[in-house]
């Protein structure tokens, strides 16, 4: 809270709660805000990451808009089109006057938020049907799936407990209350130089990020490493490097040319990542999904190589069908496992390898609790969950 005013948040993005909210009705339902950041008192970081992120909301996506003064006005909305004025007087005052105009979708009270799960199982080569899982937001009531009801399990991470809910009827397009305060709580999200973004239109540098749902927290690797995926397990994140290459065991990618967010909802936030190989290019997708425990990886080049993602430190592994997962424990009770939707050969290091490929799609993740994973958390169940994750688009509905 900044002096005398309240917090107003816009989906992720933080802002002085203004005195004034204009609400309109012709047809649709209208809110238009508009106020001022200004430094002092924010710092300067801080006001350029307010205007900045003003810019970035994207429109058309359900969006939780919240007040702390007037908290009978929370609802959910669709950003409709917003601006920022910066001006500064140098060596003075910086100011972002800022305006943004929504339609009110409804409140808490009125509306659920279903999620529409499209498409088929991923393809792959396993002759796997996958499974159909589904985790919203941590505080969401009332799941509702009509005559047929799916499993639950619990998943505790950094954010707290989070319900999953497995075997999702085949057609259902699960319906969900939410109050628009918890509808953040266990989201997907990446962080740049330590703070969050919003929307996908930002400048996002190829180090200093973080990709991170709770569950599986994700960094650029150290000491020669591609990435450092961390597993949420036993109240603290524990870590392994991995390495990606296009030359098979020949040498590590441990550097990026560019990043480009392609998605960033809470649900499902998507990073590219692109590095010159002189000539041509590789690119390399990673996501995180809400309530998931693997990071999923889309590794890609011009012309056809051997590309692999495998353990920077060796770790034995015993392979499975589409997956290879650690054969041991490791010191803190839990095993890694990867694995591929197409057939790859095991990496000698534990990982996955192809040859003659100009693409290997890719999972990592941990069996938290390792040869004593709870149903849903095994290699198996984490392979299934890849095989079977659905594209997810979230709309408000009536109740």
């Amino acid at each position: 809270m900044q002096g005398d005013y309240g917090d107003l948040m816009i989906g992720r993005l933080l802002l002085r709660e203004t005195f004034k909210t204009a609400e309109t009705n012709g047809g649709e339902r209208g809110i238009d805000i508009e106020g001022q950041e200004s430094t002092p008192p924010l710092t300067r970081t801080d006001l350029v990451w307010r205007h900045d992120n003003v810019i970035a909301l994207e429109a058309g996506v359900v969006t939780p808009l919240t007040f702390t003064d007037k908290p009978e006005r929370d609802c959910y909305v669709y950003v409709a089109n917003t601006s920022a004025e910066y001006t500064e007087w140098r060596g003075d005052v910086v100011t972002s006057a800022w305006k943004l105009s929504a339609t009110r979708l409804g409140s808490d009270s009125e509306s659920d938020l279903q999620s529409r799960l499209t498409g088929v199982a991923r393809v792959n080569d396993h002759s796997l049907t996958g499974e159909r899982w589904h985790a919203p937001p941590i505080g969401h009531y009332a799941y509702h799936t009509g005559s047929s009801n799916p499993t639950t399990m619990t998943r505790t991470g950094a954010d707290g407990p989070m319900t999953v809910y497995r075997s999702i009827p085949t057609g259902v397009s699960p319906r969900w209350g939410c109050a628009p305060t918890d509808y953040l709580a266990g989201r997907a999200r990446l962080t740049s130089t330590g703070t969050e973004v919003c929307g996908t239109d930002q400048p996002i540098p190829p180090t200093g990020w973080a990709l991170s749902n709770g569950l599986v927290n994700v960094t650029p690797g150290p000491s020669g490493a591609t990435l450092d995926v961390q597993a949420y397990s036993s109240g603290a994140w524990r870590s392994k490097t991995w390495n990606v290459s296009v030359s098979g065991s020949g040498g590590s990618i441990i550097t990026w040319d560019g990043a480009t967010l392609l998605r960033n909802d809470p649900e499902h936030v998507v990073l590219r990542l692109t590095r010159s190989l002189n000539p041509g290019r590789a690119t390399l997708d990673l996501a995180l999904r809400r309530g998931s425990r693997t990071l999923e990886g889309l590794l890609a080049v011009s012309t056809s190589a051997t590309l692999a993602a495998y353990r920077a430190t060796p770790e034995a592994g015993t392979g499975g069908t589409g997956y290879v997962a650690a054969t041991a424990n490791d010191g803190d009770g839990n095993r890694y496992a990867t694995g591929s939707a197409r057939t790859f050969t095991a990496h000698p290091n534990g990982g996955v390898l192809k040859t003659a490929t100009t693409a290997l799609d890719f999972w990592v993740g941990a069996a938290v609790g390792g040869s004593g994973a709870v149903a849903g958390d095994t290699a198996t169940a984490l392979r299934d969950q890849y095989i079977g994750a659905l594209p997810e688009t979230i709309y408000c509905v009536r109740r």
